[in-house]
């Protein structure tokens, strides 16, 4: 089974997502065993982010380490785990917050638009928003 990055990359939607978890070196970090749960922003969900900021963001290793590890939950969460919970600790450290209204889970302020995509090393849940720590 391919692992978290492998899926990503086939899935040709997160695109920009692969860029930067490239750009902050994290390829081996989400290869790795894991497993993982990945809160993924598709192509989109980067597009709303005016594009100069973006590029400033992809140049600050720092920066999109901080913000691609706040995506990123220890452990291999399904998506009825995840409605199960109200916070969920980030590898970042800071915790995301869980909700369900109306049938509808969101993670912070991102709606969840697709879930359990298993891989080798984890499980992604595809976002429409990037998500970004307090």
């Amino acid at each position: 089974m391919p692992t978290i990055v492998d899926v990503a990359v086939q899935a040709g939607s997160f695109n920009t997502l692969v860029q930067a978890v490239q750009a902050a070196g994290l390829v081996e970090t989400l290869s790795g065993a894991g497993p993982f749960t990945v809160f993924a922003p598709t192509d989109e969900a980067f597009s709303q982010i005016p594009q100069e900021t973006l590029q400033a963001v992809l140049a600050d290793k720092e920066k999109l380490t901080a913000i691609l590890t706040y995506h990123v939950v220890p452990g291999k969460l399904m998506a009825a785990d995840v409605v199960n919970s109200t916070q969920l600790q980030t590898v970042q450290g800071q915790s995301i917050t869980v909700s369900v209204a109306d049938g509808t889970v969101r993670v912070d302020d991102a709606t969840v638009i697709q879930t359990d995509i298993e891989a080798d090393n984890g499980v992604i849940h595809v976002i429409d928003k990037v998500i970004m720590p307090k």
